[in-house]
């Protein structure tokens, strides 16, 4: 039993190591795909591509790695790095429009993978990836149109609903719609893939 401890613990290392690569390769992936962005007339959230980047990450690292890779990519940002739309960065970004979406990355990743099925599984199905990216962007504009229609709201002004979902959400539909279509034709080969790098 002793033995068998001994190598355990002489294993996690050599185990966690992949892992955090690929934790640390999502959160990079992420901010170099944030650099992509058109400008939505009259709103202050760019449309991006970092989105395929955050419903990808729970198919190559599950839950909890999925998490912590986009956690990593704010607290970049946060601290300042250029990692967010436009080459910005700063703890100010708390106090802007984007925030409550840059959060849901975070907070859809253990929904996504909820969707997903079960972690022993060797792939998603089809399906199952549909689902889990679809799970993934109403966590992802839930929240970010919350925090859109906090900040929208500060002083004097009066938005309502209606016109935060036309700042927020309609006009990145499409292309939300276009990121999923490409993450679903990488999905059953990235979780293989994944799997034999020791990421899941």
């Amino acid at each position: 039993m002793a033995v068998a401890r001994t190598v355990a613990a002489v294993q996690s290392p050599a185990r966690a190591l992949p892992k955090a690569v690929g934790v640390v390769g999502f959160a990079l992936l992420t901010a170099l795909l944030a650099q992509v962005t058109i400008p939505v007339p009259g709103s202050p959230v760019p449309i991006t591509l970092q989105t395929l980047a955050v419903t990808l990450a729970p198919l190559a690292l599950g839950a909890w790695g999925g998490a912590a890779s986009m956690a990593l990519y704010l607290a970049f940002g946060l601290v300042g790095l250029p990692v967010y739309a436009g080459a910005s960065g700063g703890w100010q970004v708390v106090q802007g429009a984007t925030f409550g979406y840059l959060l849901g990355f975070v907070l859809c990743q253990p929904a996504m993978a909820w969707a997903l099925g079960r972690a022993k599984d060797r792939a998603p199905s089809l399906r199952r990836a549909l689902a889990s990216m679809v799970v993934g962007h109403a966590v992802v504009f839930a929240l970010g149109l919350a925090w859109l229609w906090v900040t929208l709201n500060q002083g004097e002004r009066n938005f309502g609903v209606a016109e935060t979902l036309s700042l927020g959400l309609w006009p990145y539909l499409p292309g939300s719609v276009f990121k999923s279509a490409l993450a679903l034709l990488v999905a059953r080969d990235l979780t293989i893939w994944a799997r034999r790098q020791g990421w899941r």
